[in-house]
């Protein structure tokens, strides 16, 4: 029986997360999730991979608003509406439309948020940062190749969602080498980002899951998720180290890539809202796919 066991949302892409019991799906990924991204001046992405600055920023839900501090300086707090009116409404004079862009996604339109946001970044990550959200309006398109319809994401790298088996992570942990002093190692779930973390399942069974409903709501793996480097930076210090790429390389690899987890997609109905996911809730898989670490190479 396979049930829901951990829910994260991540505000600001690149950021700290946050732990919730419910989140509601929408259109672009859950709600509140990747909505605000750090970019430079000239609109290009921020993210750990080149700040690890940013594995040090936490981020909370108060009410109507987020708050945002350094976790070496927690009595310097930025407070964000959770949600800024899109290029539709009569903007303030610290705020302007801006066209971004992260991986292959090029002129994406974006709102940047206030002076008094870029300062407190900039500051807090040496270097200059101005923070944009993303309105309802922008349509930003998952890639065509995968996508099952008009999909839509947020800020995420390149999918709406991320789920995870908690026993691929045991499994994970259980190959990782030990440390010097012969203790294991043991890495936190929160490394991957995760939106939605499974119990109950096989190692690495999430990689054939081809369609699946929680609670009616139709999910869909389109495929493993390839990790990159940010996952060698402990999200606790801030600090990077070779693992887990060094030994997921071992039983993880497939066509020069490294595989954890699988992206989603939810039916689409729209902008409404597709429904809630909550913890506890039962996962019911309809249909199952060869995984991509049994297909040939090409």
């Amino acid at each position: 029986m396979v049930t829901i066991s951990e829910l994260h949302i991540y505000p600001i892409k690149s950021l700290g997360g946050i732990s919730v019991n419910e989140a509601v799906i929408e259109a672009k990924g859950l709600q509140y999730d990747r909505r605000f991204m750090l970019v430079s001046p000239d609109g290009q992405f921020m993210t750990q991979r080149a700040n690890q600055q940013m594995a040090l920023i936490d981020v909370a839900i108060d009410g109507a608003r987020l708050r945002v501090w350094h976790r070496h300086r927690p009595g310097d707090v930025l407070e964000l509406p959770l949600v800024v009116p899109d290029e539709s409404t009569d903007l303030p004079e610290s705020r302007e439309t801006m066209l971004v862009t992260i991986w292959d996604s090029h002129d994406v339109p974006a709102v940047t948020v206030s002076d008094q946001a870029d300062q407190w970044f900039t500051a807090a990550l040496g270097v200059p940062s101005r923070l944009v959200f993303m309105p309802d309006t922008t349509y930003r398109a998952v890639d065509l190749k995968y996508a099952r319809q008009d999909d839509a994401v947020s800020f995420a790298d390149g999918y709406p969602y991320l789920l995870i088996g908690e026993a691929s992570l045991d499994e994970l942990n259980r190959r990782l080498p030990v440390h010097e002093n012969g203790q294991p190692q043991v890495l936190e779930m929160l490394r991957f980002r995760p939106n939605i973390v499974v119990t109950g399942s096989l190692p690495n069974e999430e990689d054939a899951w081809n369609h699946f409903q929680i609670d009616g709501i139709d999910l869909y793996g389109v495929k493993p998720c390839a990790r990159c480097v940010l996952t060698t930076i402990d999200p606790a210090t801030g600090q990077k180290g070779k693992e887990p790429l060094r030994t997921l390389a071992t039983y993880r690899q497939w066509n020069h890539k490294i595989l954890f987890g699988q992206n989603v997609l939810a039916a689409s109905k729209g902008d409404r809202p597709l429904g809630t996911l909550r913890v506890g809730q039962l996962v019911n898989v309809i249909s199952r796919q060869e995984p991509w670490l049994a297909l040939p190479i090409t």
